[in-house]
């Protein structure tokens, strides 16, 4: 009943998308608005299907519906209820489901979200765009990818359950959703940018409309690969968060794209430059989402991340090309229009610090994306297997990242047009001494290593500059000196400051050493005292665990274990981490106790700061929120039709805190 169900379900919600594409492609290419308005039905009814699909798959699991063939493959009677809720997105077919039901989700918030407007052709195009992706999405899951299929199984069969490693920590069931509320959140700026130029209004209309999704998408998207970082060090014993894991590039790429195009979105709003670049840049990150999910989805990659392979794989391929075809396609076909009537007027300015920043983004995605799939281009060329790891990726992107910090710390003070080298002087006067005094603290307590220090420097100078504009904005404005996109844009950077100086610190100041221990013996790692207390065990119906109590310091015990999964086999070793401020100290139990003595192997990995990245992700997030409010100074409309921007003089020494680029409703482009 659930597979007949199910089906039924996915099977409606293509059918809504196809119709609802055609329909809105119709009703747009005759400017029949008229009909526009029956999209929207069509958008309810794909959200209807897909909810419905999603319900009926995790009624499926928790019945343990061993004839539905995806929940004989990822369920069991063993598993947790959470972990069992979360078993709908730990393999191939239910992932996809899951895409389907938030993009769905996003097709209806559009909807409601410009309710008073179904007549506009360019929320038609836009919608039209949607019900597209959408359609290809149900395709997948109607087709190669469909978790409904029917199968037989022998009395008393019993599931194996998720991926051992995907139902032993709680952010198993929150991180992968929050990714995909990001990714699949780009496709709403994508649409509106296609929309924008398949009906010619490529001015500041379509930015203003997407502002805030595209802010929302990228506040996800940054949480979802910070939760997923911090799940990798919590889980998979290696004492690392991230390894440049071809998937784990897979979320950093549309990421990096996404945010310069946040950044360069300004210049347009407020000078109506750097059109070709915006357009280009969200169509890169929309393009970079579904490369990333061939990537996850293809078996083309081996990694802890990825799914088996799967006939969806050259699917999601032919896709991708044809959305960046598209893209490339109606870019140069708009290409006249695209031309600024203006340029730039000094490097030494807001605009030109960002077309910098642009470029420094440029960089290192193509540094990643590099580095990405050269192997899987050297592999189907000959059949050669290459593997590119830390060191290609640390040696290229350590110098454009110092290059971003510095950008982070001068933008922020520009003026636009102009800036005098004396106000700039001034300006930065502060922000400078803070980033000096940075670096001469983390010299005394230790620091070395050129890129290390460098990092401290530069961090304390972006962190003076974004505190040096909070509290000019805060002075004028009280409390909403945090709120707008400006001031939140300021927290995010003392975000990005945090996770930046953790991630120098805790890789190039990290200390890790293995050690056989008896029972009763205690080693010294660090001016830190580890003793070995006694072994341990228990077991469920799920799985065996093996751990050593050690206690550190002479304080608290810990219990590093090893797993055994009974349904796999799989041993997995689970670390036990004490967390501090200034430190981590991780404790990896390499081998079992030994059978005839009960001496085990203990790694005790320390690594500074580490909190600070889960805190700066964290304070990211926060300063997304902050950034998605309009601030007090904010005027004029967010019309579809077409706005333009309009120059206004900067305010109290050259900030625009509280406020964005003032808009004026102006027919045509």
């Amino acid at each position: 009943m659930n597979s007949i169900l199910g089906f039924g379900f996915v099977s409606l919600g293509l059918a809504a998308s196809v119709l609802g594409f055609a329909g809105g492609l119709y009703a747009s290419l005759t400017n029949r608005t008229s009909l526009l308005r029956t999209v929207r039905q069509w958008c309810w009814l794909v959200f209807v299907a897909a909810f419905g699909a999603f319900v009926v798959m995790e009624v499926a699991l928790f019945q343990r519906d061993y004839s539905v063939k995806y929940v004989s493959e990822v369920g069991s009677a063993t598993t947790p209820p959470l972990f069992n809720f979360a078993a709908l997105w730990s393999s191939l077919e239910g992932s996809l489901l899951l895409w389907a039901l938030v993009l769905a989700g996003y097709l209806v918030a559009v909807i409601i979200k410009f309710r008073d407007r179904a007549d506009d052709p360019l929320l038609g195009w836009a919608l039209t765009v949607m019900l597209a992706v959408s359609a290809f999405f149900f395709g997948l899951l109607v087709g190669p990818a469909n978790p409904f299929v029917a199968v037989e199984v022998p009395a008393g069969f019993v599931g194996p359950g998720p991926n051992p490693l995907l139902q032993n920590h709680v952010l198993m069931a929150i991180h992968p959703p929050i990714l995909y509320l990001g990714y699949v959140g780009f496709t709403v700026p994508y649409a509106f940018a296609m929309a924008a130029l398949i009906t010619g209004r490529v001015g500041e209309g379509w930015l203003a409309e997407t502002r805030r999704w595209s802010v929302a998408a990228w506040g996800f998207l940054t949480l979802g690969i910070i939760l997923g970082a911090w799940w990798s060090y919590e889980v998979l014993d290696w004492g690392g968060y991230w390894a440049w894991d071809p998937v784990e590039n897979a979320s950093l790429l549309p990421w990096i794209t996404g945010t310069a195009y946040i950044h360069s979105v300004m210049v347009q709003e407020r000078r109506g430059l750097l059109r070709v670049w915006n357009l280009s840049l969200v169509c890169a990150t929309f393009s970079l989402t579904i490369l990333g999910t061939f990537l996850t989805r293809s078996g083309a990659v081996e990694s802890v991340h990825a799914f088996s392979a799967g006939a969806v794989g050259p699917l999601l391929l032919i896709f991708f090309a044809v959305v960046s075809a598209l893209a490339i396609g109606l870019i140069g076909w708009r290409g006249d229009q695209l031309r600024s009537a203006g340029g730039i007027d000094a490097p030494l300015s807001r605009e030109g610090s960002f077309l910098a920043n642009n470029v420094a983004f440029g960089a290192l995605a193509f540094v990643v994306l590099l580095g990405t799939v050269f192997p899987l281009i050297v592999e189907a060329w000959d059949g050669t297997r290459l593997t590119i790891g830390s060191p290609y990726f640390n040696s290229m992107a350590r110098p454009i990242a110092m290059v971003v910090l510095f950008l982070m710390a001068a933008a922020p003070v520009l003026p636009w047009r102009k800036a005098a080298p004396e106000v700039l002087s001034q300006r930065l006067f502060w922000p400078a001494i803070v980033g000096v005094v940075s670096m001469a603290l983390a010299l005394v307590l230790g620091g070395r290593g050129f890129y290390p220090v460098l990092t401290f420097g530069l961090g304390g100078f972006a962190a003076g500059s974004a505190g040096r504009q909070v509290l000019l904005a805060a002075k004028r404005q009280g409390w909403r000196g945090f709120v707008g996109r400006t001031n939140g844009g300021m927290i995010v950077h003392f975000g990005v400051v945090l996770l930046a100086v953790g991630a120098a610190a805790s890789e190039s100041y990290r200390s890790d050493r293995t050690h056989r221990l008896d029972v009763g013996e205690t080693v010294t790692v660090e001016d830190h005292t580890f003793t070995y207390l006694e072994p341990g065990a228990d077991m469920n119906d799920r799985r065996i665990r093996v751990f050593a109590a050690v206690q550190i310091d002479g304080d608290s015990i810990h219990h590093p274990a090893r797993t055994n999964f009974r349904s796999s086999g799989q041993i997995l070793g689970t670390p036990s981490v004490r967390t501090g401020f200034s430190e981590d100290v991780y404790l990896v139990l390499a081998s079992p106790p030994d059978p005839e003595d009960d001496s085990i192997r203990l790694r005790v990995i320390i690594r500074p700061m580490v909190s600070w990245i889960w805190t700066g992700g964290i304070l990211m997030a926060v300063g997304t929120v902050l950034a998605l409010f309009p601030g007090r100074r904010r005027r004029g409309t967010e019309a579809v039709s077409a706005p333009v921007a309009v120059d206004r003089p900067d305010g109290p020494d050259g900030d625009t805190s509280g406020g964005d680029a003032k808009i004026v409703d102006k027919a045509g482009v």
